[in-house]
């Protein structure tokens, strides 16, 4: 079997996490947490990088540091994953999507400003498979009305838009290092902050509401709790494995990058034939090969072909179904404006095998596989 997803292991994992074990550091926030938060900022320009337990998390800091209240409206996608809007809605906000581009399944900038009410808080774009939605829109309408920018950016380390790093470019970005991202350590984290005025309330809210960090630096004499929080530190055991896959990004990304590219060289000839379509990359755009997808030309299509390449021991999985067709989606948000896209180009989209160290076999399988399944 081809599956879907392998974490990659880079071979330098073992090392650091017998060093945190050696060094008896296994809670958060010693010193392989703060190290990747040193190479965090060094390498994407944030004012402050903070570990956390998984992106969900990092979401949930987000909307308390946005001071998200009930009644609140924040704009986002349908399309995304169930964690960008539950932290939202934790807060009491009630969640309006729109639609999404039918070229990057991005958030369709032209859609959020007539979704604009007077409690409308906050604008949170999805950089759906590492490709950046359209920022300086999004950053313009933002400044105009003055809402914060929350970008998740779950799956999109190391992308680019218009040579900024994603997750740097809104008031804070969220980053997931789950074992299916490019760069991962199981489950974990990270919180962007781009803004200086949420540094020091990030800190406290991570740290259960304490100025805990703060004691640690010598700034006050003890800590206590000041304001609300949660426990949002990984484990050191993570950070040590997550450090060894800093140690590696670029061996990791052009790896990626490479399958990336030859899934696209042999798959264009059922493009160019109207069979299937290609991901699109926007020209300002630098992608990460987060993910590679087809889309197919319905949803019947896709079932026979999901479970064609089964058959041939090969694991193709679909994404998300929209959040405002599901049963929490229907209680805790609405769809402004018109379903155009969102829905019926989900129930095209088909995420092929990829991973850190598919063999270029592996990738000559699978495109070879649905060759057979069109006959061509």
């Amino acid at each position: 079997m081809i599956p879907f997803n392998r974490p990659a292991v880079t071979g330098r994992e073992i090392h650091h996490l017998q060093q945190a074990l050696k060094e008896h550091q296994l809670s958060g926030d010693n010193f392989y947490t703060k190290e990747c938060h040193k190479w965090l900022k060094g390498k994407f320009g944030c004012l402050q990088a903070l570990l956390t337990t998984s992106c969900t998390s990092a979401l949930e800091m987000a909307a308390i540091l946005a001071d998200i209240q009930p009644g609140d409206e924040v704009i986002m996608p349908s399309y995304t994953f169930v964690s960008t809007a539950n932290a939202f809605v934790l807060r009491g906000a009630k969640v309006v999507f729109v639609d999404i581009r039918q070229d990057t399944m991005n958030i369709d900038e032209t859609k959020i400003e007539v979704a604009i009410t007077e409690k409308t808080k906050a604008i949170v774009p999805v950089h759906y498979a590492g490709v950046a939605c359209n920022m300086d829109v999004i950053m313009d309408i933002a400044n105009r009305y003055k809402l914060l920018v929350i970008e998740d950016a779950a799956q999109g380390i190391t992308s680019q838009y218009k040579g900024r790093w994603l997750g740097s470019i809104g008031h804070l970005g969220c980053y997931s290092f789950h074992e299916t991202k490019n760069i991962s350590c199981g489950e974990g984290g990270g919180l962007f902050i781009n803004d200086e005025q949420f540094i020091e309330r990030a800190e406290i809210i991570r740290e259960k509401g304490t100025d805990r960090s703060r004691f640690f630096r010598g700034q006050v004499d003890k800590y206590s709790w000041v304001d609300i929080g949660s426990s949002y530190l990984p484990s050191e055991l993570n950070a040590a494995y997550l450090f060894a896959q800093f140690e590696m990004v670029d061996a990791i990304q052009q790896d990626r990058i490479s399958t990336w590219n030859r899934y696209y060289k042999l798959l264009q000839s059922l493009e160019d034939e109207g069979y299937i379509n290609l991901p699109h990359i926007p020209p300002d755009c630098v992608h990460n090969a987060h993910m590679f997808y087809i889309k197919v030309r319905h949803l019947e299509e896709r079932t026979a072909l999901t479970s064609y390449l089964k058959q041939m021991n090969i694991s193709a999985v679909f994404h998300y179904i929209p959040l405002h067709s599901s049963h929490a989606g229907l209680k805790f948000s609405r769809f402004n404006g018109e379903d155009k896209y969102t829905t019926v180009e989900s129930e095209k989209l088909l995420r092929l095998p990829f991973f850190y160290g598919v063999t270029e076999a592996e990738i000559n399988k699978v495109a070879a596989s649905i060759h057979a399944f069109y006959k061509i």
